[in-house]
């Protein structure tokens, strides 16, 4: 659902009861959209406020998961933490019926004297944006700069005043709408559902909304304005009913899922139109509400987008490591008939002399049946019989030499498909930007991909990322690798040669680490560091996954072979499921 301003009415409402007062302790930018202020108060106490302004996910809430932070800070970042480290928040407000917040500070500019901010947070349409004022509305800097070009109604850039968007023409603010203005307007109506109508001369109201309050009115989502048999009493009761709660503000944080416990939506209230096909669970406040509902499904759909042109080039790879086996396969099939090629030139050699100049076929005993059968051998008219024998001789050792090569060569293009199916897994299973650029720098490393497609700014290298890290219910920690690169970092550099190594059994996963050092491992601990394997594994999200563990030193590196690939002996084996919460639980 989009987050309508009544919606962000509610988050605001929240908000203001908790971070008014606190001061701007630390701020990150961990990716291009999405900017995380730290908060403390005078007692200490800590939280996150999260402020996302994606073109398909903007948000504003407290969050409590981990966001990686790029090496270099952005340009906007560095610009917000010069102006807002330290400032106090003194306010939080919304323009009525507008789907943009106003996050009012009190800082001290370069010489010591109290100056007041504003952060202006639109979340509107597709260009929504985070934009920094000072205590005249001057912009000082904004996070998507809008000319002239991009857009026609105004522009934001720094060096401008601010002004608002400009307002949607012709709709009406539903808090300020009268019952007998609603009447008019209901009168006035085509032949159109609630829905569409409500939509069309209000602002501020989602379709779900719309939705919901046709379905309370008149036991349809769908419900016409013209089958309406009550002269629309039933709508407005509903309608006003929905306005005094929210200027009351008696918001209710409820999520809507399936019965299997995927997320479909949200609201500000119950919602009943689905009946029996979704259900609705209410959430403890909306920050938990969009914290969990965007990590778990927002996050992995940003991902998805990002890497999708990644992912189109190494399939398109494996698509053609595929073709070229296969017409290897087919050559190397053809090779096997070698032996006939020698017995060919063997024949024509001994009847050498029944050969006549210009001749086409010999038909000649088979000696090599053993039974007399007679056969057929092509020639060539334009050569004698001794340049005969030798074509068919020459295209024996040919195929003979083909054999050996095209052998390795299927060997080599298998192995090479294996390594693609990983990080065709990895890019399946990133989590961060960062992640994925690594990804696309071994694809550069073992070059998959260009070197200028790569990195456009050498000078904005980042720092390495470090592995999953886990702790065991025993306390033990447990490593999972992002990538082939750092699984070979992890198994050969970092880990010790008594650490155990699990591995998914014949699929493609990462390599994990369960760190002895601090004494033997426990059977629980080797059950939890399975299932870590399974989650980070091919078969995420399966049934029961057979993991193989063994000590590090039994785990080689064959020479000259790709990132991530290993042999391994001397292991054991272990059944588990992938058990997402479980590897959440350790997750540190």
């Amino acid at each position: 659902m989009a987050l309508d301003a009544v919606f962000l009415a509610a988050v605001r409402y929240e908000l203001a009861g908790q971070i008014t007062g606190m001061k701007i302790d630390k701020v990150q930018q961990p990716e291009r959209d999405v900017v995380i202020f730290s908060l403390r108060d005078y007692g200490g106490n800590t939280l996150k406020l999260l402020i996302c302004v994606g073109s398909n996910d903007k948000r504003i809430h407290f969050t409590n998961h981990r966001h990686e932070n790029p090496g270099t800070p952005p340009m906007f970042c560095m610009l917000l933490r010069k102006y807002l480290t330290g400032a106090r928040i003194i306010n939080i407000i919304q323009p009525p019926a507008e789907r943009i917040l106003i996050i009012e500070v009190k800082t001290s500019d370069a010489m010591g004297i109290s100056a007041e901010k504003s952060i202006i947070i639109e979340m509107i349409g597709h260009m929504p944006n985070i934009i920094l004022t000072d205590n005249k509305g001057l912009i000082i800097d904004c996070q998507r700069r809008i000319s002239g070009e991009l857009s026609e109604k105004r522009s934001v850039l720094p060096g401008l005043f601010y002004r608002y968007p400009p307002a949607q023409e012709r709709k009406i603010n539903p808090l300020e709408v009268t019952q007998t203005k609603f009447n008019e307007l209901l009168i006035r109506a085509g032949d159109e559902t609630i829905e569409k109508w409500l939509i069309t001369m209000f602002t501020a109201l989602s379709p779900l909304i719309c939705r919901e309050i046709a379905w309370r009115a008149y036991s349809a989502a769908d419900y016409r304005i013209k089958a309406i048999n009550d002269d629309g009493a039933a709508l407005n009761d509903v309608f006003f009913s929905f306005v005094e709660k929210i200027k009351a503000n008696e918001f209710i944080p409820c999520v809507i899922h399936s019965e299997n416990g995927s997320l479909k939506d949200y609201s500000y209230t119950q919602i009943k139109q689905y009946e029996n096909l979704y259900k609705t669970k209410t959430e403890e406040s909306f920050s938990s509400l969009l914290d969990n509902f965007y990590t778990g499904i927002s996050k992995e759909n940003r991902m998805t987008e990002r890497s999708s042109a990644t992912v189109k080039a190494v399939k398109t790879i494996k698509d053609r490591l595929l073709r070229k086996i296969t017409l290897q396969k087919s050559e190397l099939e053809e090779a096997g008939n070698r032996d006939e090629m020698r017995k060919k030139g063997d024949l024509i050699t001994a009847n050498i002399h029944m050969i006549k100049k210009g001749q086409s076929v010999l038909i000649t005993e088979d000696y090599f049946s053993g039974n007399g059968e007679m056969c057929e051998i092509k020639l060539d008219p334009l050569k004698n019989p001794q340049q005969n024998s030798a074509k068919y001789y020459k295209a024996y050792t040919k195929a003979k030499n083909a054999q050996k090569f095209l052998s390795g060569q299927i060997e080599s293009g298998e192995k090479e498909i294996e390594y693609i199916d990983s990080v065709l897994r990895q890019l399946k299973q990133v989590e961060s930007e960062h992640e994925l650029d690594e990804i696309r720098n071994e694809l550069m490393i073992t070059g998959y991909i260009k070197k200028q497609n790569l990195q456009k700014n050498k000078k904005m290298k980042q720092a390495e990322s470090t592995p999953h890290e886990f702790r065991s219910s025993c306390g033990m920690r447990i490593y999972a690798g992002k990538n082939n690169i750092q699984n070979d970092k992890l198994t050969f550099k970092t880990a010790s040669r008594s650490d155990l190594w699990f591995h998914a059994q014949k699929i493609q996963g990462a390599h994990i680490i369960l760190s002895c050092t601090d004494g033997a491992a426990d059977d629980k601990s080797i059950q939890e560091a399975a299932a870590v394997a399974a989650y980070y594994s091919a078969s995420r999200g399966g049934g029961k996954i057979s993991v193989d563990y063994t000590f590090v030193k039994h785990v080689k590196k064959p020479p000259g072979s790709r990132p991530g690939m290993v042999i391994y002996y001397d292991f054991k084996t272990i059944t588990v499921s992938s058990d997402e919460e479980l590897v959440k639980q350790l997750r540190v």
